[in-house]
């Protein structure tokens, strides 16, 4: 099987990068696929496909940009030069640009795949109806907030030409089968980025790392966070380092910056910036606890994922999705009000002071992320693949179209 994949991929700073990087390596090693397309965004350094593991070859077609109105026919010129006998489209509504037209012409690349003939699956990291668009950082005027409603909806008739979209929370496959009538919805979890040996939990010497992994500026806000530290160093004596790993969201040019103006007095805090796919692990493995400081949730998510790999106990807010995520997948963290830096004082002070219940919460993220290693989620997306194959072969009347 020749799978293309169409995704952001390091060095991008484009949402997704992270599963896209992942996915690519993960399926390459998949043994029906004899060749994986890599169908990616531009960027100025050199994509990341030099993998230790021997693996399918791997062809790359960097032809897409962020807001690009060419996307549509550039990304479709690469699927017709390259052929694939399967596409999947790793996406979420502001893939292809954060503005409106650019956006909505990189969302209908799925329904024209379908309509070529080609098996295509999109996996959909979040569905507008599970947004919370003002805490999102889209807008807080309630008449623009119908307006993208009724565009989110059309948009997401546009991912579901598809012959599956997936969803890696099962309330969303409720939700969408319900709103459009549709039984072409399947629920694949998202899967941990990777599963190296379980960790010995122990810290480095030093000031105890209080991170936060990803990009910041729209739901993602670093303020609760350096308050709540703020409160346990005034309450404990406690050594801390807060560590702000990651870039600005797309959204939120220049967020970082600000921060770190706002909070240039405030002791022991680092901004990392662009963490290198490389130093992932290490970032994890040195932090006493990774926090999720959210005002909202848009899916499924990564920093969850890894964190488990590395055995990290994490700090929560209760939050629908990321409840619902770590219920269903069998997580465990202290969970925080997301709007009260107090709450999130206790979550993190109840963790970084009680060494035992530190590494009972990173062992058991730890055994939730190996339950569901990427191996066997790129093998359920093959299944997936055999499925619609099997059906279009079936059918006489489904043939590959020329365009």
């Amino acid at each position: 099987m020749k799978l293309a994949i169409v995704t952001a991929y390091p060095p991008s700073k484009v949402t997704l990068t992270e599963y896209g990087y992942h996915l690519v390596k993960h399926f390459r090693l998949q043994e029906q696929v004899t060749e994986l397309i890599l169908i990616c965004d531009k960027t100025e350094g050199e994509k990341d496909i030099a993998f230790e593991e021997n693996g399918c070859k791997i062809t790359t077609k960097q032809c897409w940009s962020f807001n690009s109105y060419k996307n549509i026919f550039s990304v479709n010129k690469a699927i017709n030069q390259t052929k694939p006998d399967a596409i999947l489209f790793n996406l979420q509504f502001l893939k292809f640009g954060d503005k409106k037209i650019p956006a909505a012409l990189g969302l209908l690349l799925p329904a024209i795949c379908k309509m070529k003939g080609i098996p295509t699956i999109s996996l959909l990291h979040n569905i507008l109806e599970q947004v919370d668009l003002e805490n999102a950082g889209f807008t807080k005027n309630k008449l623009l907030q119908k307006i993208y409603n009724f565009i989110g909806t059309t948009l997401t008739r546009f991912v579901l030409a598809s012959d599956i979209v997936a969803v890696t929370i099962s309330k969303y496959v409720t939700i969408l089968e319900k709103k459009y009538k549709t039984d072409a919805i399947a629920l694949i979890p998202h899967g941990a980025f990777e599963t190296p040996p379980e960790p010995s939990y122990t810290l480095p010497e030093g000031p105890k790392q209080v991170m936060a992994f990803g990009k910041f500026g729209t739901y993602k806000k670093v303020e609760i966070l350096i308050e709540a530290v703020g409160i346990i160093r005034k309450r404990t004596a406690e050594n801390i380092e807060i560590v702000i790993a990651g870039t600005d969201s797309p959204n939120t040019p220049g967020y970082l910056d600000e921060m770190k103006s706002k909070y240039s007095t405030v002791p022991q805090i680092r901004f990392t910036g662009y963490v290198a796919e490389e130093d992932v692990e290490k970032i994890f493995r040195d932090s006493a606890v990774v926090i999720f400081p959210y005002t909202s949730t848009t899916g499924s998510s990564g920093v969850l994922h890894q964190a488990g790999s590395y055995g990290n106990a994490v700090a929560l807010p209760d939050l629908g999705d990321l409840s619902i995520l770590v219920k269903e997948e069998g997580y465990k963290g202290e969970f925080f009000d997301a709007d009260n830096a107090n709450s999130l004082a206790d979550a993190i002070q109840n963790i970084i002071t009680d060494d035992a219940y530190r590494i009972s919460l990173g062992q058991t993220n730890y055994k939730a992320a190996c339950s569901l290693p990427m191996s066997t989620i790129t093998e359920m997306y093959i299944n997936k693949f055999n499925e619609i194959i099997e059906k279009k072969s079936a059918s006489p009347s489904l043939k590959k179209v020329n365009a």
